[in-house]
């Protein structure tokens, strides 16, 4: 396309048109920034759909083993989807903004519109505001998602997927078969439609006490406020070993048993929300809490060893005054330095407050990743000749991979290594700034 037949597309006049100086008007620049909004945002919502896609089926195999293997009912599954969709969507808006800018501006550049734009006097600043405009907005509706919803799907969506471990078909009693829940073994006999016959659970006691418990008949039943699997048991014998006393065993016979198994803390859900499901206020609570007890551990260690070099330093006077060579000096002394070296040379550290740290500088570098990404993606995309959006794409995807492993290696660096939490999760973030920029440098160079 010609920079003529390009400038006509968008409702710009040619360059040598008498209208060329009138299109420096503001309302010239606002049909610029409209049509180029338009196509970001084209690119954007393709984009979107795509990463959407990808991160919502890898939620559903991280799903499928604990939740879709139990034959859960349809209607829970989909509940626990939208309660999963904020971490999804939180996750696709910034790989979304970095693909579709470089979609948008490479068809820009591609069809010759962009060099149209710029024949008529509005530099690429000009044009790039709408990207700049639009990254920002993505990176709010992001950080909203990561930080309003996402925790208060992360809580509903831990409600109902304990409430399922403890009820869905799958955990319910199966003839001739055994299943193993934590410390408890249950053995089945035959099922004469809703019962099983000959039951048999073995199971262990905190004491290290071992029982074995058989009934002619069983059902199962769900206490879905406690969350526990409750075994109706008829006909029961059970049998108990002392821990320590094989040599002898107690028993006894009853009509009549409920056996109860806790689901509490069955897969991978806990009841308490952990950093990455907590609002960024307070998670930084935790942090400050945090933070002002390992204080209080270091500043009490501090006061340890001040008071252990001054119980050498005593003791070392004391030996001191004595008769020169001081006799049984390494047996007066050994005591303090023993004490002193006790303390070691490191500092008290709390790991999860490393931890912590890092999810919430997290909670901001992600979302605002989208931010950082169209600084780069547009003076990049404009570099395209041909196959804009193609070539966009595909550049755009790279760049994703690279920014998602240059973050999981700071957080691994954070995580094992202590790093900064600040610069293992902006790092990333820094480097799509500083190579951007250095577009813009290079661009701005060439004029």
């Amino acid at each position: 396309m010609m920079a003529d037949e390009a400038a006509a597309l968008i409702g710009v006049p040619p360059p040598e048109a008498p209208g060329a100086r009138a299109f420096r008007g503001r309302s010239h620049y606002s049909v610029v920034s409209r049509y180029v909004a338009r196509e970001f945002l084209f690119g954007f919502f393709v984009c979107f759909l795509f990463f959407f896609a990808v991160f919502f089926v890898n939620q559903i195999l991280l799903m499928a083993e604990d939740i879709l293997s139990r034959k859960a009912p349809i209607k829970d599954v989909a509940l626990l989807l939208v309660y999963a969709m904020p971490s999804v969507i939180a996750m696709s808006f910034p790989f979304a903004s970095l693909v579709g800018a470089l979609m948008a501006a490479g068809r820009l550049a591609s069809d010759s519109e962009m060099l149209a734009v710029m024949a008529a006097g509005i530099p690429p600043r000009r044009a790039f505001a709408p990207f700049l405009a639009l990254g920002l907005a993505f990176s709010l509706v992001s950080f909203a998602m990561n930080d309003y919803f996402l925790p208060r799907g992360s809580i509903e969506f831990t409600k109902l997927s304990r409430k399922l471990v403890a009820s869905t078909p799958a955990l319910e009693l199966r003839p001739w078969s055994s299943r193993r829940y934590k410390d408890v073994t249950v053995v089945t006999g035959d099922m004469v439609g809703s019962k099983i016959k000959n039951l048999i659970i073995f199971d262990r006691s905190e004491e290290g006490s071992e029982r074995v418990i058989s009934a002619g008949e069983a059902s199962l039943a769900v206490d879905e406020a406690r969350l526990d699997v409750v075994h109706e048991l008829s006909d029961v014998w059970q049998q108990t070993v002392k821990k320590g006393e094989t040599d002898r065993f107690e028993w006894a016979r009853a009509s009549n048993m409920q056996y109860r198994i806790s689901m509490r803390e069955e897969g991978s859900d806990s009841s308490t929300l952990g950093p990455r499901d907590m609002p960024s206020v307070d998670l930084a609570k935790i942090i400050a809490e945090k933070a002002s007890a390992l204080a209080v551990r270091v500043m009490k260690r501090d006061e340890d060893i001040a008071f252990a070099r001054a119980s050498l330093s005593a003791a070392y006077d004391a030996e001191a005054g004595g008769v020169s060579p001081w006799p049984n000096s390494a047996e007066r002394l050994g005591p303090a330095l023993a004490t002193l070296r006790s303390y070691g040379t490191a500092q008290p550290a709390d790991r999860t407050l490393q931890v912590y740290r890092l999810e919430y500088d997290k909670k901001f570098s992600i979302p605002f990743g989208a931010l950082f990404f169209v600084v780069l993606a547009f003076p990049l995309g404009l570099l395209a000749k041909k196959s804009g959006r193609t070539m966009g794409f595909g550049l755009g995807i790279l760049i994703a991979v690279i920014y998602w492993a240059l973050l999981l290696g700071g957080q691994t660096f954070g995580t094992r290594l202590s790093w900064s939490p600040f610069w293992s999760t902006w790092a990333p973030n820094l480097v799509v700034l500083a190579a951007g920029l250095a577009l813009w440098a290079a661009r701005l160079r060439t004029k």
